[in-house]
């Protein structure tokens, strides 16, 4: 049986197309990256609607600011956005003041993990 893998490899090495693997040493070895912390609390611009949707104490939040846009009945199609990514669809409901005062109310929240 021909193993066709290893010879269409080495024809694309030959051709150019892609480079040889370098040996892999360890002294060559990037520096694992230190695990990015979790927030200590929601904002508009990082926390998804449907997060901030499923916690009680943030919906409420977002009740006291825009009752009407968390009242729709399409806002489910949405929740995998940030509040801040939805301002450009409607910048009306969520001006930059608005957002600012969400940002506010929710840093007094914790996180809540599921």
């Amino acid at each position: 049986m021909i193993k066709t893998a290893p010879m269409i490899a080495a024809a694309l090495l030959a051709l150019g197309l892609v480079n040889a693997p370098a040996p892999a040493l360890a002294a060559d070895a990037p520096a694992a990256a230190p695990a990015a912390a979790p927030s200590a609390h929601y904002t508009t611009a990082d926390t998804s609607l449907g997060d901030l949707l499923d916690d009680p104490a943030a919906k409420a939040v977002l009740q006291k600011y825009i009752p009407q846009m968390i009242a729709n009945p399409q806002i489910d199609m949405a929740r995998s956005m940030t509040l801040k990514q939805l301002q450009s669809y409607s910048s009306d409901q969520l001006p930059d003041t608005t957002l600012a005062q969400i940002d506010v109310d929710l840093s007094k929240l914790p996180v809540r993990h599921s």
